[in-house]
């Protein structure tokens, strides 16, 4: 993928439902190179307006994408400058029901929009974090068949047993050093699966994938982008 290719990418703020029952989110499309697949990126604690999310979800477009980052948290992320002590307050104040209902109409737009034109079957789904949790859920209640294939980063508070009622292939990837995200978790996970795989990197700890915070980490995200690459186009271009 070269800087020319990444050009070639358009992004706009959408507003996705109506009233009280509305969200923003932001949908980034590739040009010239689309390949009429949708993919719908959960975010981690700090929002889809976050920089480090919003540039590896251009970097998913850029390979032929239709890349949609809902606000999951209704215009209150996380920050880094809260003290830690306030997270489980911030948290609370995040109701599961409602971030469900906003992922789903995050799902019924992109169906709508991709799979009802013909241009997909199956919509992809990212989670990083907070978001790879709700990613589990997700495709765990996905009684209308929304998706086709799931990619988990270091999933957080994620609920093992969920696992026996999804129905698609899911990629886990995480550090071994996570402590966040315990690789246990993940094999346990993946032996309820079926077609799933987990890779673990050496070393690198919670976000490393989007949040590269060192030389080693930059390579090692490197890879992890080109597994779940691969991982998209086999599952949606090519059986799509």
């Amino acid at each position: 993928m070269d800087d020319e290719t990444c050009e070639l990418v358009n992004g706009a703020e959408l507003i996705l439902g109506e009233g009280t029952d509305s969200i923003r989110a932001y949908l980034l499309k590739a040009v010239k190179n689309n390949n009429g697949n949708g993919v719908l990126l959960l975010s981690d604690i700090f929002g889809f307006e976050d920089s480090s999310t919003r540039d590896f979800a251009y970097r998913v477009a850029c390979n032929g994408y239709n890349v949609l980052v809902p606000d999951l948290f209704r215009g209150n992320p996380w920050t880094k400058n809260r003290p830690r002590t306030q997270f489980e307050l911030w948290l609370s104040r995040q109701p599961p029901e409602r971030v469900a209902k906003d992922i789903n109409t995050s799902a019924k737009w992109m169906v709508d929009e991709f799979v009802a034109a013909k241009i997909t079957k199956k919509l992809g789904i990212i989670g990083f974090c907070f978001g790879g949790g709700k990613l589990i859920e997700t495709i765990a209640q996905d009684k209308d068949s929304y998706f086709g294939i799931g990619i988990c980063f270091y999933g957080t508070r994620m609920n093992p047993s969920l696992a026996s009622n999804i129905k698609i292939p899911v990629l886990f990837v995480s550090g071994d050093d996570d402590p966040l995200c315990p690789v246990s978790i993940l094999h346990d996970m993946k032996n309820n699966i079926r077609d799933s795989r987990v890779v673990v990197y050496q070393g690198r700890g919670h976000g490393f994938a989007h949040r590269p915070e060192s030389p080693e980490d930059d390579k090692d995200a490197e890879d992890a982008f080109f597994v779940m690459r691969n991982w998209l186009h086999d599952s949606l271009v090519v059986k799509n």
